[in-house]
C-alpha cells in the first residue's frame, strides 16, 4: 500500500453537550493527548499522507490543534449538523482531489489503531470499492447492523430503521470506511435522508454502491479499537483500555511494573528496557527515563528526562525542564523544576530545585530550597560540581556556589561562593547559661494563677 495516496478525513464536529463541558468533545484527553489528536496520529502512522478534519463553528480550540498536530492538515466546518454524509462531503474539495484511498475516521474513537485501519484500506488495494470495518458486538443494541449476503456486504441498517430480525445480526458497523477514491463524492450526491432522523447517512453509500454492482466488503476488527466516547464513563473505559495497553507494551519492551494496574502513562511516555517502576507512579506528558532508572513508588513525572542508573523518588515530583543525569538521585519529597541535576548528583531529603543546575557528585542536604522566583522574575541558582550544601539552607538566586564548596546547615546565601570555599551564613548563636530553667518558673507560676 505504501505506493497508494491516502486522505484520512476526519470528522470531529462532535460538541461537548453530552460531556457536560464546555470544552469541544474530541478536546478531552486520553493518556494526556486529545482524543482527535489520537485518531490523527494513528491515521498517519497507518500511511494516510493527507488529512482532512472536519470541524464544528466556533471551535477554534479544535482547529488549533489540527494545525500543531499536523501543519499540512485542512480544516473543513459543518455548519449545520445533517449526518455523517453531509459532514464528510463539508469536506469535498480534499475529495475532489486525485487520490487512491479515502479513509472516513471519527475524532471520539481515540482507539482506533493503525492495524484496523490498514485492514479496509488493503482490502481497497485488494480490488474492493468499498470497505467496512465491523466488529462482533455482545450487545449490538444502539449500533447499525452490517447484512452481509452471500459474503457480499449489502447494506447498513442503522438501529432506528432496523427490522426485528435484522436487530438480531451482532456483526455491527464501526462507522468507519474505507473508499477507492474516486467513487466517493458520486456516491455522497446520491444519498437522501429518507430515514427515521431526516439525516444523510454516510452508512447509506453501501446499498448504492451494492445497487451499482460495485465491490462492497466488511473487515473485522477488535470492538475495543471502536469504543466510541459520548460522555464521562465512556471516557474513563477507553482511558482504561489505553494505559493497559501502554502497560503491557512497556513490559513486553523489557520494563518492570511491580504493580502494573496502578501506574499511569502519557501516550508520549519512554521508558527503556530494565527500569523498574514501584507502584503508584504517574507519568505526565514528555517523559523519558533510560535504562537502569529505578521509579520509586508514588512519584509523579512530567516533562523530564531520566539518564541511565537515576533513582528517583519515592514521592518525588519531577516538573517540566528537570533533567537527571546518570545515577542522580532525587529523593523522597524532593521537587524539581527547569533544572539540571548532574550525573551522580544527590538531592535526597525534602528539598526544592528550581531553575537551577546542581553540578556532578554535589549533595544537597535535606530541607535546601532555592529561592527562584521574587513575585515577578524567575533566577538561576549555580551548584557546582562536588558542592556540599548543608541542611536547612536557602540559596537566593541568582547566586552561584563554586566547585567543592561547603555551605553550613542553616545557612541563608545570597551572593557567590567561590570553589573550595565554606560558607556561614546564618545568625550567630548565643548561649544564656540557666535561662531555660528560670523561664520554665516564670511560665509555671503564671499557669497556677489562672
Amino acid at each position: 500500500m505504501n505506493d497508494r495516496s491516502c486522505l484520512a478525513v476526519i470528522l470531529a464536529a462532535g460538541l461537548g453537550t453530552r460531556m457536560k463541558s464546555a470544552l469541544p468533545k474530541v478536546m478531552h484527553a486520553i493518556g494526556g493527548r486529545p482524543m482527535l489528536g489520537h485518531v490523527m496520529a494513528t491515521a498517519q502512522s497507518a500511511g494516510c499522507d493527507r488529512l482532512a478534519v472536519v470541524i464544528g463553528p466556533d471551535t477554534k480550540s479544535v482547529e488549533d490543534l489540527v494545525i500543531k498536530a499536523a501543519p499540512g492538515a485542512a480544516c473543513f466546518t459543518q455548519v449545520d449538523r445533517n449526518g455523517t454524509a453531509h459532514a464528510v462531503l463539508a469536506a469535498r474539495p480534499a475529495l475532489e482531489e486525485n487520490v487512491d484511498d479515502v479513509i472516513v475516521l471519527y475524532g471520539d474513537t481515540p482507539l482506533i489503531t493503525a492495524d484496523s485501519i490498514a485492514k479496509v484500506r488493503q482490502a481497497v488495494a485488494d480490488g474492493a470499492d468499498l470497505a467496512v470495518l465491523g466488529f462482533e458486538a455482545a450487545d449490538p443494541t444502539g449500533y447499525g447492523r452490517l447484512i452481509v449476503d452471500g459474503g457480499r456486504l449489502v447494506e447498513i441498517v442503522e438501529e432506528n430503521d432496523a427490522s426485528d430480525s435484522q436487530r438480531k445480526v451482532t456483526f455491527c458497523n464501526s462507522g468507519i470506511i474505507a473508499f477507492r477514491g474516486s467513487l466517493l463524492p458520486g456516491l455522497l450526491d446520491e444519498i437522501g435522508n429518507e430515514n427515521a432522523k431526516g439525516e444523510y447517512y454516510l452508512t447509506d453509500a453501501v446499498a448504492i454502491a451494492a445497487k451499482r454492482g460495485l465491490k462492497v466488503v466488511a473487515e473485522r476488527g477488535p470492538q475495543e479499537d471502536v469504543l466510541g466516547v459520548n460522555n464521562r464513563v465512556q471516557l474513563s473505559q477507553c482511558e482504561a483500555i489505553f494505559q493497559n495497553r501502554m502497560r503491557r507494551e512497556a513490559m513486553l519492551a523489557g520494563v518492570t511494573l511491580v504493580a502494573p494496574e496502578t501506574v499511569f502513562f502519557s501516550f508520549d511516555t519512554k521508558l527503556e528496557n530494565d527500569v523498574v517502576v514501584e507502584p503508584n507512579v504517574v507519568f505526565g506528558p514528555n517523559v523519558t527515563v533510560a535504562t537502569g532508572s529505578i521509579i520509586h513508588a508514588f512519584s509523579h513525572l512530567e516533562g523530564a528526562n531520566v539518564a541511565a542508573n537515576g533513582k528517583i523518588g519515592p514521592y518525588a515530583r519531577l516538573r517540566p525542564g528537570a533533567s537527571i543525569g546518570e545515577g542522580a538521585r532525587i529523593g523522597n519529597f524532593v521537587e524539581v523544576k527547569k533544572a539540571t541535576v548532574e550525573a551522580g548528583a544527590k538531592v535526597n531529603h525534602l528539598s526544592y530545585i528550581g531553575d537551577a543546575r546542581v553540578g556532578a557528585k554535589a549533595n544537597v542536604g535535606a530541607g535546601t530550597i532555592t529561592c527562584n522566583y521574587d513575585g515577578y522574575n524567575k533566577f538561576h541558582t549555580d551548584i557546582g560540581a562536588g558542592a556540599f550544601i548543608g541542611s536547612n539552607s536557602a540559596l537566593v538566586a541568582p547566586v552561584r556556589i563554586g566547585d567543592r564548596a561547603l555551605v553550613a546547615a542553616g545557612s541563608v546565601v545570597v551572593s557567590d561562593v567561590p570553589d573550595d570555599a565554606l560558607v556561614v551564613a546564618r545568625g550567630q548563636q548565643v548561649n544564656k547559661e540557666g535561662r531555660a530553667a528560670k523561664l520554665r518558673a516564670i511560665k509555671e507560676k503564671a499557669k497556677g494563677k489562672t
